[in-house]
């Protein structure tokens, strides 16, 4: 029989410790639900009582399957715990569960503080059979663990000996400083089993100060520990906490772990986690870092020749995993490395079937590394490298025609104290034998200028007639601008992210001497790219003049 493993999540509570981290209520609740449709065991909410945010999402917290679970902190001293009014804020959120924190570093109870060391052990006794008697099931994050049972292993063992007498079910230990290394955890964990305390009532919360916190995890429950604590993506406070999107598929994925134990999460909700890692990214306005494992974009990507040929006959040959076991997918970059085994697997994956002897191969070739030569970068550009094929191949559709556009920056003093900066353009297109003008300006609802490029995507992206309802969910989610060579003849390349509703992300580049011309071209290309994508119909406006 498999042993169970439980999941902890905390990026409502550690991963709100990041830097410029700051969640709203109603995002805490859409994190929720991404986090209770994984499968997790465990939702921490938060403090309540700590923060507005944190007291008005427990009031407003959604129903789960996942046990919720508030975090708060054992008593003060020379208070009882029924009389701390900062623990009766942590059990009044109405919470299955409850964790509370608790030194177990001798230097930080002494230090931090200012109290006796018996003292303190009955604060954390006593609390948490406070929370028992109240129906809860208690969890003791016991704070500051390894270092503290390095200098000091027998009030370490003691401090959580007094938690677990006391009734709670779970005792996490916590490299809160992120500083102790994966051989380290691995022995500590077994001693403190061998201790007596048991390892299906341990958990284990690192940090990855050291780049580590993943590989500690699992050396804890190597080692015995059956619950582990993580954030998605592996947010928190300095250098993060353990990644869950890293350590939920190698638990699923990854021998030994597959084969000997057994989780909440179903194979299907472990095939959206790629989708949830990017919704929080999408949450909290940040790009989704493309080299993670398991859900990053580049995650499977496969650039030289030779892999691409290999992957060809065998994805095993380059790829630990399956790319659809996360909900990811396989990437076979066009670049001017690239052989007739990434074309024709990059055409595959595009719908393009073509024959080994068609001569319009090495036009495709060609082109992209004639134009590889001018700046272009076909890497991570993939639609825009999808639709250069296209026009070779001739299977194009000619949606629109774009007959001209314009931008316009204005510096305009509003009062004497204010001075705005704000662009506006122009965009004027054909479709289907009919002339659209639109024009937008580049200030958002709150009155701040977004500039020339938002002010250009929002004018193209106003009024495409029929081809509206298309793009409608499309959203641009990163702009990234190189000068490819310096001088007078300097050449900008501008790489634009977009993603629509459905969370499918594609990435086009353009090119020129002006940054705005790069800018529009790559727009240009990430609206047909969906538009070739969801099937829009043809009304062969002639190509594009502009």
């Amino acid at each position: 029989m498999k042993d169970r493993l439980y999941l902890y999540d905390t990026t409502l509570r550690d991963g709100q410790q990041t830097q410029g981290v700051q969640f709203s209520t109603d995002e805490k609740i859409r994190i929720a639900h991404v986090l209770d449709e994984l499968g997790v065991d465990y939702i921490e909410g938060g403090w309540p009582g700590a923060n507005p945010t944190d007291s008005a999402f427990f009031e407003a917290r959604p129903e789960t399957r996942a046990t919720f679970t508030a975090f708060g902190m054992t008593k003060r001293a020379g208070r009882s715990a029924e009389n701390d009014e900062v623990l009766a804020g942590v059990l009044n959120a109405g919470t299955e569960a409850v964790c509370l924190v608790g030194k177990t570093h001798d230097f930080h109870v002494t230090t931090a503080l200012g109290i006796g060391l018996d003292e303190n052990i009955e604060n954390i006794a006593k609390s948490v059979a406070h929370l028992v008697a109240q129906g809860r099931e208690a969890l003791f994050d016991a704070e500051h663990f390894f270092d503290g049972f390095k200098v000091n292993p027998g009030y370490a063992l003691d401090c959580c000996r007094a938690a677990l007498e006391a009734g709670a079910r779970w005792i996490v230990l916590c490299d809160t400083n992120g500083g102790t290394l994966p051989p380290e955890i691995g022995r500590i964990t077994a001693e403190v089993i061998a201790a007596g305390i048991p390892g299906d009532r341990l958990g284990i919360h690192t940090h990855d100060d050291t780049g580590n916190a993943v590989a500690g995890s699992l050396a804890a429950i190597d080692a015995g520990a059956r619950q582990v604590q993580g954030t998605l993506n592996g947010l928190g406070e300095r250098c993060g906490n353990a990644n869950l999107t890293t350590l939920i598929p190698t638990l699923l994925l990854k021998e030994p772990y597959a084969s000997r134990f057994e989780t909440g999460i179903t194979p299907e909700a472990l095939a959206g986690i790629t989708r949830a890692s990017r919704l929080l990214d999408d949450i909290l306005n940040r790009v989704p870092q493309k080299s993670a494992p398991y859900v990053g974009s580049s995650a499977f990507a496969h650039k030289a020749g030779l892999h691409a040929s290999a992957i060809l006959k065998d994805p095993t040959t380059y790829e630990h995993v399956a790319p659809q076991a996360t909900g990811n997918s396989r990437v076979i970059p066009m670049s001017n490395q690239a052989g007739q085994s990434n074309l024709r697997r990059r055409l595959a994956e595009a719908g393009l079937e073509v024959a080994k002897d068609d001569p319009r191969l090495a036009g495709i070739l060609d082109e992209v590394k004639a134009r590889e030569g001018q700046g272009y970068s076909y890497d991570t550009a993939q639609a825009s490298f999808e639709l250069i094929a296209r026009r070779v191949l001739d299977r194009l559709p000619a949606f629109f025609r774009i007959k001209r556009y314009r931008v316009t920056v204005e510096r305009r003093r509003l009062d004497p104290a204010r001075v705005v900066t704000l662009s506006e353009a122009v965009v004027v297109l054909d479709v289907d034998g009919e002339r659209k003008l639109s024009v937008s300006e580049s200030l958002d609802a709150e009155g701040n200028d977004r500039g020339p490029v938002n002010a250009l995507w929002r004018a193209l992206a106003k009024d495409l007639g029929p081809y509206q309802a298309f793009i409608d969910d499309m959203r641009l989610v990163d702009f990234k601008v190189r000068i490819t060579n310096g001088g007078t003849e300097a050449v900008t390349r501008v790489i634009i992210d977009s993603e629509d509703g459905a969370g499918r992300r594609w990435s086009t580049v353009g090119v020129s001497p002006n940054i705005v011309d790069a800018s529009f071209e790559a727009l240009l290309d990430a609206v047909i790219w969906k538009l070739v994508r969801d099937g829009a119909p043809d009304y062969d406006a002639g190509g594009h003049d502009a």
